[in-house]
């Protein structure tokens, strides 16, 4: 099994973009950005800090554009920013990111309660978003939801993910993800999945998004790594969730997935006790405990 292990990985960090946006009580932006500089301090490299989403259906996100403004110099970091339409295409551009992700769900009945439109009008969607981001110079990431399975309707034949990959690849995207939106991978799924859908990357990085939600996020973060990939999105504290899946669980931890790295002897450049510091100052503004380990354990 160790000789099957890279030597380095790469923690992209989506804790201010998924896990703030999970939260009711809305963190400030000179808060927001003062996390976001300390997980720079950190060494985390990747950093995605907004959705360029509408105000009133999201107010967490309400001041994307303010974050973006005020992002701390780092000429190493790529900040990023997610995308649900051209509009968020727009306004990320316009608000200086030169990455952004589009992500569409692989499930219909999730795409409807999250996105409000059938599983094929969101592929539709989303090429246009391609082509209008990569027309504006921008780094595209495209992403899968519920690639490992969807609580409403079951597993998620891997046939179709492997279509949609496909498909995505054909636009000529730089990056690919698959998450486990629900929560609702084994080790042995992720594995099986990803024998298909590397080989129909043709070469593209993939990253997995695995939420904690039954337990296993780590246990994923292994059968992956034995499987050739090698780069992963967590959250500070294990923040996050989905407010369309119920029983959603957050984000597998950053701390938590770079100690399990360490111990195996794994880079990954990322300080943990820096980021424990992040986890813990949100915790005392938002008054919560989350469900991460190794943020509790260090000073």
């Amino acid at each position: 099994m160790i000789k099957n292990l890279p030597k380095q990985v790469t923690l992209f960090e989506v804790g201010p973009r998924d896990g703030f946006q999970f939260e009711d009580h809305v963190i400030p932006t000179d808060l927001k950005i003062d996390i976001i500089q300390g997980l720079v301090d950190a060494g985390l490299k990747h950093i995605q800090v907004a959705s360029f989403v509408r105000p009133d259906r999201v107010p967490q996100m309400a001041d994307a554009e303010q974050v973006v403004k005020r992002l701390p110099p780092a000429a190493d970091v790529v900040f990023s920013g997610l995308v649900l339409n051209a509009e968020g295409v727009t306004r990320a551009r316009t608000a200086g990111l030169t990455h952004v992700e589009v992500s569409i769900s692989a499930s219909g009945s999730h795409s409807l309660k999250n996105a409000g439109m059938s599983r094929q009008q969101a592929e539709r969607q989303a090429g246009e978003m391609i082509r209008l981001a990569q027309s504006l110079d921008l780094t595209v990431r495209a992403g899968i939801q519920c690639a490992f399975g969807c609580v409403y309707e079951g597993r998620i034949p891997e046939q179709r993910i492997v279509r949609i990959v496909r498909g995505f690849v054909s636009r000529g995207v730089n990056e690919l993800a698959l998450s486990d939106t629900t929560g609702m991978a084994d080790p042995v799924s992720v594995w099986q999945l990803l024998q298909l859908v590397l080989p129909a990357c043709e070469g593209i990085p993939v990253v997995l998004h695995f939420h904690d939600t039954r337990g296993l996020g780590l246990a994923n973060v292994l059968a992956a790594l034995q499987s050739g990939v090698t780069r992963f999105d967590t959250a500070l504290a294990g923040m996050g969730g989905c407010p369309f899946v119920p029983g959603a669980a957050g984000n597998i931890a950053t701390e938590d997935t770079a100690h399990l790295l360490q111990c195996m002897g794994i880079h990954t450049g990322v300080d943990i006790a820096r980021v424990a510091s992040c986890s813990l100052k949100l915790e005392a503004f938002l008054a919560k405990r989350f469900p991460g380990k190794m943020y509790r354990l260090l000073p």
